[in-house]
């Protein structure tokens, strides 16, 4: 399986994505809440189109300049300070002081996190660096239960992995930009070794022994249980000092995300 690269990954692709995820009504990857939800979540036969919609338009044509429109620029995402919160759970991206808290709640697998970090994510970003947010980001695995495999929980221990080699930025970052098609189970050791060789860095002995072992397994169930706890239906599910974005299709857009979070104050 081929690795993408933010500078790789052609406007055609993300518009076709962008216009059918803002056509949609219904909009993330369902949970029943209990980890076990159906195989299909809200929108999930429109998430899938989509992702065709996104392979087909890169095979129409290249971006002029060679990047994604809203991927964010590994150098901006390698100067973002990243750790575990105090809870030892939630992952947070940014100055743990900063005056605003962006609660963010994904699953690896889930098609609609992706379009989530192409469009909202790199409004995100800027903010983020420029010290008025702080994310904080709660991984679920639920979506191995509706597909099977182990694809989401071994994505989670890797990006773990991450925070633990001060890389979690970017490889959340290019996860998310090689997602496999749903349903298949394509975050393999392998695969996801291949995704960090992008990272500089990153691929490590010690982050290859983390991936391989499943080091934080223990913490992937933990991080599970807290997004079921939230009381969240699917993924993305974004909250911006506590409140849901409005209207909720704005967070797979980078402007009308912006423009969201300058309603509550924050730009």
């Amino acid at each position: 399986m081929a690795v993408r690269t933010a500078r790789n990954v052609r406007t055609a692709g993300i518009a076709a994505v962008a216009a059918a995820v803002l056509a949609m009504t219904a909009a993330g990857c369902g949970s029943s809440g209990s980890g076990s939800g159906s195989a299909k979540g809200p929108g999930s036969d429109s998430a899938a189109s989509a992702k065709s919609g996104a392979k087909s338009g890169a095979q129409a044509g290249a971006n002029d300049d060679g990047g994604a429109k809203g991927a964010v620029d590994p150098a901006t995402l390698s100067q973002l300070p990243a750790r575990m919160a105090a809870d030892g759970t939630a992952i947070v991206v940014g100055d743990p002081k900063a005056p605003n808290t962006v609660k963010v709640y994904e699953d690896p697998r889930c098609p609609y996190c992706m379009h989530f970090e192409q469009g909202g994510g790199s409004a995100l970003a800027k903010l983020v660096k420029d010290g008025k947010v702080k994310v904080e980001y709660t991984i679920a695995s639920f979506l191995d239960a509706n597909f099977g495999g182990s694809s989401s929980k071994k994505a989670a221990n890797a990006m773990r992995a991450a925070v633990d080699a001060g890389k979690f930025p970017e490889f959340h970052s290019a996860v998310f930009e090689n997602q496999p098609e749903e349903p298949a189970d394509g975050f393999t050791d392998a695969f996801l070794l291949k995704i960090a060789d992008t990272v500089k860095g990153l691929n490590t002995t010690a982050f290859q022994k983390a991936v391989k072992d499943q080091t934080h397994k223990d913490w992937v169930a933990t991080s599970e249980k807290a997004f079921e706890a939230s009381g969240s239906q699917g993924t993305p599910t974004v909250l911006v000092n506590g409140k849901k974005v409005t209207p909720e299709k704005a967070v797979y857009d980078a402007t009308a995300f912006a423009t969201a979070l300058k309603a509550l104050g924050i730009s």
